[in-house]
């Protein structure tokens, strides 16, 4: 009994499955139902007519426009519809046709007209972009190729009746350009390697506009630039390459190889190719200035032409980086003595850029102007050059000869358009034996030099040493003349100097004495002014003077009388105080000392004694006296000697 609901519940969801599998078929049989999902695109089979003839297709055709049995051009949207029988009708679910971003959509009819004969793609027609197969068979549009293309987006298209190829974009990268080469059109005109110009198709993103105005097959004049197009390769070919640069100090002289046959503007003077404006085919007479240019490399070409100083060398070992000397070699000439030698040239040219469409119009390229005029040009004048002298010769004229090549070479390049800036010659090698004979000759000629100048110094050295013997012997000669001649003029300027110190000194005497007359007045004028300053000054000074004492006086006498009466009123005080015998005696001994006056002898001499010796005493003490009263007054110590008896002075006791 457990059992029994879930019995019940798988019971319900299989009477339910059924039962919508049997409402699907009975729908479907019954009433012809057929659901279409909103991804899908329903394809029609139609598997034969119930009413009516059986019509077939007509012959070449795969889909069914008008009922017939077989491929339907009609499809079904997403959606319900009925009476789509199954015995009688097939139905196939596909999903829509998608492109993706970048991308194209290349369409190939399975079904339509025939293309005509000469054609390879289908042209465009009215349906719808492919949608609508009825209205593209009904407008007549062609089997096999298509075209149009289809951009990036969803669409509904019969596989049926299209197949859908998925193709890049064609992207053209910076600074590259893309030659077209177009593969449907009409044929090129005789005598073009390329079709006409064509405006209004977008790039060839429109072919059929490029077809319906008359555009050809093959290579275009026309080029792509960098950028995205949703261009047909069945329709069109891209080659992508580089834009053409022309660098700076250059100019790009066009040749274009299409175009029609442009009338020569360079007159009757210039006879050696056309020059056309620009559009014309030819050469064209405007050149292109430094920059990039989006040229079509197969039906123009640019030719660099350098506008600066080019140089070329004829040498083995130095090309230069415009390798137009690559080909140039060191020239070897001949002398007219019959030696070889080898011989390096440098070669400045510069083409202006007017001139540059006339060299190319001439040579072709720059290359062939080297090969074709300069090299055979300053090849052949050395070698002539060369002949007219012997190898000596030509090295030591070196400089002449490379003057005469520049105007030679100025005036033959002048006639081919370009200017001839310098010629330069470069190293000259003789060969090794010459330059040995030449070696030993100039090795003989300066030992020979060398020789004959050791000869001259040894007779410089004799005809020196002669010539000092003679002057050591003249000078003695020259010496004794000099000092009988400085003598005579010694005495002759003792003279001068004699009567000149006479002068001298009488017009010094006559000077002093006149000094001396001007001295003595300026010196009375000087006292006298002197004097008469010094009696006013001592007036001046007498008046003040005598002011000074008076008023001293004045002041000194009341001073004495003021001291002398406080003097008298001490000393009366004191003598009240002190007695008048005491008061004097004080008075006594305050003199004394003040005064210094000595009363006990600072030395006692003792003349006591008998004889000799108390007189010797004496003396000695007089004479130490002198000798304290000498150190104290200043005046020198007179020593006498004692023991010697004293001279006396005439009239001396």
């Amino acid at each position: 009994m457990e059992f029994l609901p879930l019995v019940s519940t798988w019971s319900w969801v299989i009477l339910l499955f059924f039962a919508v599998v049997l409402y699907k078929w009975v729908l479907r049989f019954l009433f012809g139902m057929v659901i279409v999902p909103e991804d899908r695109i329903g394809l029609i089979t139609k598997k034969y007519v119930l009413v009516g003839p059986d019509r077939g297709l007509p012959d070449g055709r795969i889909i069914a426009t008008k009922g017939e049995a077989g491929y339907q051009a009609q499809t079904l949207a997403p959606g319900l519809y009925w009476w789509m029988w199954p015995w009688q009708y097939g139905i196939t679910m596909e999903p829509f046709t998608v492109v993706p971003e970048g991308k194209i959509g290349l369409v190939l009819s399975n079904d339509g007209a025939e293309l005509p004969t000469g054609n390879i793609l289908a042209r465009r027609v009215d349906s719808d972009n492919f949608q609508d197969t009825e209205r593209f068979l009904t407008n007549s549009g062609q089997k096999g190729r298509q075209t149009a293309v289809l951009t990036p987006g969803t669409y509904r298209i019969n596989p049926y009746a299209f197949t859908v190829t998925i193709a890049d974009m064609t992207v053209i990268k910076e600074n590259k350009v893309g030659i077209i080469t177009t593969l449907d059109g009409a044929p090129l005109q005789p005598g073009q390697i390329a079709g006409k110009h064509v405006e209004g198709h977008n790039n060839f993103q429109n072919v059929d506009f490029f077809l319906q105005n008359g555009g050809n097959r093959g290579l275009q004049p026309q080029v792509v630039l960098a950028g995205s197009y949703y261009i047909n390769p069945w329709a069109v070919q891209i080659e992508e390459l580089p834009m053409t640069e022309v660098p700076i100090g250059h100019v790009g002289v066009v040749i274009s190889y299409i175009g029609e046959d442009g009338e020569d503007i360079t007159g009757e003077s210039f006879k050696h190719g056309n020059i056309v404006r620009k559009g014309f085919r030819g050469v064209w007479m405007e050149p292109l200035g430094p920059g990039k240019y989006p040229i079509n490399m197969y039906t123009m070409k640019v030719e660099k032409v350098p506008t600066t100083n080019l140089v070329l060398n004829w040498a083995n070992a130095r090309t230069e980086s415009h390798d137009l000397d690559r080909n140039l070699s060191t020239i070897t000439v001949r002398s007219k003595d019959g030696f070889p030698f080898n011989l390096d040239v440098a070669q400045i040219i510069h083409i202006p850029s007017t001139e540059a469409p006339k060299v190319i119009a001439r040579f072709g390229s720059m290359n062939n102007l080297v090969s074709q005029v300069l090299e055979p040009t300053i090849g052949n004048y050395f070698r002539n050059s060369a002949q007219d002298s012997d190898v000596i010769a030509f090295l030591s004229t070196r400089k002449e000869r490379q003057e005469a090549a520049r105007e030679h070479i100025r005036t033959v390049l002048e006639v081919y358009n370009v200017n001839a800036v310098d010629t330069l010659i470069g190293d000259i090698v003789p060969p090794d034996s010459l330059m040995k004979t030449l070696t030993d000759r100039k090795i003989a000629q300066e030992e020979e030099k060398t020789y004959d100048t050791q000869r001259m110094a040894q007779e410089k050295r004799q005809g020196m040493e002669r010539e000092t013997a003679l002057a050591d012997i003249q000078r003695e000669v020259v010496k004794a003349q000099q000092s009988v001649e400085i003598a005579q003029r010694t005495a002759d300027a003792a003279v001068k100097k004699s009567e000149g110190e006479a002068r001298s000194l009488k017009l010094q005497v006559g000077a002093e004495s006149e000094a001396t007359k001007i001295r003595a007045e300026a010196n009375a004028e000087a006292r006298r002014r002197q004097a008469a300053a010094d009696a006013e000054a001592t007036k001046l000074t007498a008046d003040a003077e005598a002011e000074r004492i008076a008023k001293t006086g004045t002041a000194e006498a009341e001073k004495i009388l003021v001291i002398g009466r406080s003097t008298a009123e001490a000393y009366e005080l004191q003598v009240r105080a002190m007695g008048d015998e005491n008061f004097t005696r004080f008075k006594i001994t305050e003199e004394i000392g003040r005064g210094q006056i000595r009363v006990i002898p600072d030395i006692i001499i003792n003349g006591g004694g008998n004889g000799a010796d108390g007189s010797l005493n004496g003396l000695m003490g007089l004479q130490l006296l002198e000798q304290i009263e000498a150190r104290k007054t200043g005046k020198p110590i007179k020593i006498v000697d004692v023991t010697k008896p004293v001279e006396k002075k005439s009239g001396e006791k």
